[in-house]
């Protein structure tokens, strides 16, 4: 059989690491995932999925990752059974990590989440003729 997701999106919140009774490292944090087009009135729609890490992966994250930082995730889908306080039976689908990525490069305290860089949409310049010099290519 075959169960492999990646995904890639922005955390929703600071991912908080938490430890099995037995000391296993574990965290949790939801990725929102944008989808490829845009709704009728042109805003972006997206989708928001549970994560879950361990061991080693689940300290990674904890310890790099921070709301809106973008996160790449290899793992696999689980159902998880569970019952609420009210008796009724209830699944969570989630994804568990095998491996996280860093979806964006390190930004700085100034940088704002989601924003490209300054002059990503413009054609690159041509040289002065005094910089053009022989190319070695």
């Amino acid at each position: 059989m075959l169960n492999k997701i990646i995904i890639m999106g922005r955390l929703v919140r600071d991912p908080e690491l938490r430890r099995t009774q037995s000391g296993t490292a574990v965290t949790s944090f939801r990725l929102a995932v944008d989808r490829d087009y845009k709704a009728e009135d042109g805003s972006k729609q997206a989708d928001f999925f549970d994560v879950v890490a361990w061991r080693s992966t689940a300290e990674f994250v904890s310890k790099y990752f921070s709301k809106g930082r973008m996160a790449v995730v290899d793992g696999r889908l689980q159902s998880r059974p569970w019952t609420d306080k009210d008796g009724n039976k209830r699944i969570a689908i989630e994804v568990v990590a095998d491996s996280v990525y860093f979806g964006d490069s390190k930004r700085s305290e100034s940088d704002t989440a989601g924003e490209p860089a300054p002059g990503w949409d413009q054609e690159p310049k041509e040289l002065p003729d005094e910089e053009k010099g022989d190319l070695p290519f």
